[in-house]
């Protein structure tokens, strides 16, 4: 089976596709939209891209091209912890701390902030599309002396010395990452051994209607089902206009959850579930 991932290669994504699917056929793209476009139209079997970092919050262009734009199922989950190393070009190892500029991804800059202030006070950093590309950025111009701040896969992939280990702010960092699929008989249970479930809706209120809300989450309560999340995004159709993304911790069942979004639907909402789907942690040991 082929795999698509935000690329380019060493990613933090792909070290998830690594560890979960090494017998599959890797393929990086250059955006999350062009990764869940690739599952539309056949180009792969799966997708697996970033959902949510313990740090940044959600990954909004995840979350809305999934909502609006798409109709692919969640078929499992990957959480990964983040280990952010400061890497140059190794003709400037010994000069690193004379860099001109720093190049990373927006969220792992911000996950080292408190490095970059101490350590390289001044020096202005700039956004790529990811830690990878910043890797390969510093590989392309050794005559510049730049750094770029990613992972351990990338530092060998694109033959860079790492100066600085684990320079992220807080240690307990991980990344969400989701596996999309179309195919129904694709069971990630079996491949990741997991039996930890997670279950997704997208619940949209009712217009206008006081304690709606309050009633969304009362439907969930009584019926003692384990929220893990709510989050709210814009529907896009105008100021105030919000639809909730709601994970559950357990799988879609016969009896509660179905009765949860029944009752939801009494009460005027509309009720979309984006997945039912295992979900495991992994390390990078």
């Amino acid at each position: 089976m082929n795999v698509g991932y935000l690329g380019p290669k060493a990613t933090f994504t792909e070290l998830a596709v690594k560890k979960v699917f090494s017998g599959f056929t890797p393929f990086p793209f250059q955006t999350i939209p062009e990764c869940m476009d690739a599952v539309v139209e056949g180009q792969v079997d799966l997708a697996v891209v970033p959902l949510e970092n313990a740090l940044e919050g959600s990954v909004n262009i995840t979350l809305d091209y999934l909502t609006h734009v798409v109709q692919i199922p969640i078929v499992g989950e990957v959480t990964l912890p983040i280990k952010q190393h400061l890497m140059v070009h190794p003709e400037n190892a010994e000069n690193w701390q004379q860099v001109s500029r720093v190049y990373s991804h927006s969220h792992a800059i911000a996950q080292c902030y408190k490095f970059l202030h101490h350590h390289l006070k001044g020096v202005p950093f700039e956004s790529v599309s990811s830690t990878a590309a910043a890797a390969q950025l510093v590989k392309e111009t050794p005559m510049q002396n730049i750094a770029a701040i990613a992972n351990e896969l990338a530092a060998e992939v694109y033959g860079l010395s790492i100066v600085k280990r684990n320079i992220h702010d807080f240690d307990h960092n991980h990344t969400r990452f989701v596996i999309l699929a179309t195919q129904k008989n694709f069971d990630f249970a079996a491949l990741s051994g997991s039996t930890h479930w997670k279950t997704t809706l997208m619940v949209t209120l009712p217009s206008n209607q006081a304690g709606a809300l309050h009633q969304v989450l009362s439907a969930f309560a009584w019926r003692k089902l384990d929220l893990s999340k709510i989050e709210s995004r814009p529907m896009k159709t105008g100021i105030g206009n919000y639809f909730f993304i709601i994970d559950l911790e357990m799988k879609l069942d016969e009896v509660l959850i179905p009765g949860a979004i029944a009752e939801l639907e009494a009460l005027g909402c509309g009720v979309k579930v984006l997945g039912s789907y295992p979900s495991v942690n992994i390390g990078l040991d």
